[in-house]
């Protein structure tokens, strides 16, 4: 098959069998936000696997991923404490290299009463070559504390933003401050139990492809990668095992004109 017969649609199906049809090396970009095995009700998806079957069904989407990714690709992998090293490790092992441990922290962070209460979810920023790879740099500065205090030695564009990420409306913070998307937000797609910020997507995808570049989600979810994705000009492709958050995405999809 061409690449061409997955531009801009939305699969339903398993993401680890559909991976194996698209072809090799034509993914720009992947971002990934798998079920995180803690319990969550996701529609078809039962996510409470063991700690072995996790990890070994980790392994075949994210071999998957590899092997649709250019070689001068990115991929962005979202996940809670219980499994960010296994990934790290992982991906180290199968020879991608690391760029950042990106931290994004939020409010509404959920509440614990034996421990300390959850407010970030890690999001690994892999590359396959780490001398060629798309990074645009200017479309994501932010003003810097040497800008605000008027010190001649700051850099006339801003700085790039830190790899925690507090996604906030002052832009001159070194952290920027995004919420959850709870269920009162105007953004907040019904029937979906958990949904990334619009601005999250913004960034990775800015950052990291350009204009009609190919955008993959082998785990849509509500559709918020694809849809960033649209919207900023680049192709997509969303994968998802199950047909009501498929609906979803495309519902959500047409909303963009175009």
């Amino acid at each position: 098959m061409e690449i061409e017969e997955f531009i801009n649609k939305i699969i339903c199906d398993d993401c680890i069998e559909e991976l194996k049809k698209i072809p090799e090396k034509s993914i720009d970009l992947i971002f990934a936000d798998p079920p995180y095995n803690i319990g969550i009700d996701y529609d078809t998806y039962k996510d409470n696997k063991s700690y072995s079957e996790y990890v070994f069904w980790s392994e075949k989407w994210i071999d998957g991923c590899l092997r649709v990714l250019k070689e001068n690709g990115s991929i962005y992998i979202a996940i809670r404490d219980d499994y960010a090293a296994e990934i790290v490790m992982m991906m180290k092992r199968k020879g991608m290299h690391l760029r950042n441990w990106i931290i994004w922290y939020y409010t509404f962070g959920q509440s614990m009463k034996k421990k300390f209460s959850l407010s970030h979810t890690h999001i690994l920023y892999f590359v396959k070559n780490p001398k060629n790879f798309t990074f645009n740099a200017d479309a994501i500065r932010v003003t810097s504390v040497r800008q605000i205090i008027g010190d001649k030695r700051a850099y006339p564009k801003g700085k790039l933003p830190d790899d925690v990420w507090q996604f906030n409306t002052n832009s001159y913070e070194d952290v920027w401050k995004i919420s959850r998307v709870a269920g009162t937000f105007n953004e907040r797609i019904k029937g979906f139990p958990c949904q990334m910020p619009e601005k999250l997507l913004d960034r990775v995808i800015e950052v990291s492809s350009n204009k009609n570049d190919v955008v993959l989600d082998p785990f849509v979810g509500s559709g918020t990668t694809c849809f960033v994705a649209k919207k900023l000009g680049r192709k997509y492709i969303g994968i998802d095992i199950s047909p009501n958050y498929c609906k979803i995405t495309e519902n959500r999809l047409k909303s963009i004109l175009g």
